[in-house]
């Protein structure tokens, strides 16, 4: 079985994973018991915050444990529209190609009252600074622009710190989801000029069910979960060790093998995206360049997206036809329609995402298979 589904989820490491086991069977104290084994998860939890925000370049205290990116970016925006409303700012800005965990979230908050702006992506892929300068200076009730920071779907990288100066520029706090960059791509939280960041541990060979929110030294955080003092009372609850332990060392782990891997997943990625270009009938979604190393998504004409997913399954190939939270859903990708694609190119889109572990063979193999199976797909459907 090849694996190519990374931007779903990822393998823990071995060494995640190492890390993890002694929280589930030696160190299984709470965190906030005053005994050994509670001071024993205290330490480690006190060295997972440490670990983390020095590769986010942050303080310890501006980050708070999660159960994931989902969790995060609902309560980044939730405690801005609070802030928000507080101070009579009832408009937020995003874009039409964000995670359901924003769009559903803004969908929410504009039942509630508020105004919501979505940026329209280029053809390719990228927010334009200039669309966000013009929305923001047109208007002063602004409480938030959250923008991801590389596209889940189609992998292209925003220019974030230049969207977050603009936003400076204009006293708005901003926000991004990092959820597929967190551990793939450099992120400094100061350089970017972000005010708050969502991540995942799953997308990093971290587990599943761990996540943070950065948020700025000074921005407001309104606990979505109330109960005990927990995370400095912004997230109830005990916190999940062997995860947080887990997430720090798949971070650490992949930021210091983060410029190996990219060398490796351009080199894959290209090939890939050449082999399946010949494929008559092909188009690339996104910009060639500046994407997600691992990222290849391509629409092909006359087929559809989850049958070619199947067909590859069938042949031993882990893919998926767009963001797994969409799977099932027989909707056209948001994302394709909001880069102008047409409704059957964006309901026959193939998402491979690759990791370092991938091999140049398993790369021929993903072509020759693709081919086929579009090819069949097509053949059937003439007749």
């Amino acid at each position: 079985m090849i694996y190519a589904d990374n931007a779903a989820s990822t393998r823990v490491s071995d060494a995640a994973m190492a890390a993890m086991t002694p929280f589930f069977t030696r160190y299984y104290g709470n965190p906030s018991a005053t005994h050994s084994l509670g001071k024993k998860s205290s330490e480690a939890l006190l060295e997972a915050r440490e670990t983390i925000a020095s590769l986010l370049g942050c303080l310890p205290g501006e980050i708070t444990f999660t159960s994931g990116g989902s969790e995060s970016d609902n309560q980044a925006l939730i405690s801005a529209a609070y802030l928000g409303a507080q101070q009579n700012k009832r408009h937020i800005v995003s874009s039409a190609f964000e995670h359901h965990a924003i769009l559903h979230t803004l969908e929410k908050l504009k039942n509630m009252g508020f105004e919501i702006t979505l940026l329209t992506p280029d053809s390719k892929g990228f927010i334009h600074p200039e669309d966000l300068e013009s929305v923001l200076g047109s208007r002063s009730d602004t409480c938030l622009v959250t923008l991801m920071y590389a596209n889940n779907e189609i992998g292209t990288v925003q220019p974030v710190a230049q969207l977050g100066q603009i936003c400076h520029s204009y006293g708005v706090l901003f926000h991004s989801d990092a959820v597929q960059a967190a551990g793939h791509l450099p992120i400094d939280v100061n350089a970017d000029n972000l005010d708050m960041l969502s991540l995942s541990a799953h997308k990093f060979h971290g587990p599943k069910g761990a996540g943070l929110l950065y948020a700025r030294r000074g921005t407001h955080i309104t606990s979505l979960i109330e109960g005990g003092a927990q995370e400095r009372g912004k997230r109830a609850g005990t916190e999940n060790m062997p995860a947080v332990v887990g997430m720090a060392v798949a971070l650490k782990e992949s930021c210091h093998n983060m410029s190996k891997a990219s060398d490796k997943l351009r080199v894959l990625g290209s090939r890939l995206i050449y082999g399946l270009s010949q494929i008559p009938g092909s188009y690339l979604n996104g910009d060639a360049e500046t994407r997600l190393p691992g990222n290849v998504n391509f629409s092909f004409d006359k087929t559809e997206g989850e049958t070619l997913v199947v067909l590859l399954d069938q042949m031993g190939i882990c893919v998926s036809s767009g963001s797994a939270c969409a799977a099932g859903s027989l909707e056209p990708s948001h994302v394709l329609l909001s880069i102008g694609r047409s409704p059957e190119l964006s309901g026959a889109s193939l998402r491979i995402s690759l990791s370092e572990e991938n091999t140049m063979e398993e790369v021929e193999y993903i072509i020759k298979s693709v081919r086929e199976a579009v090819l069949r797909i097509r053949n059937v459907s003439s007749r």
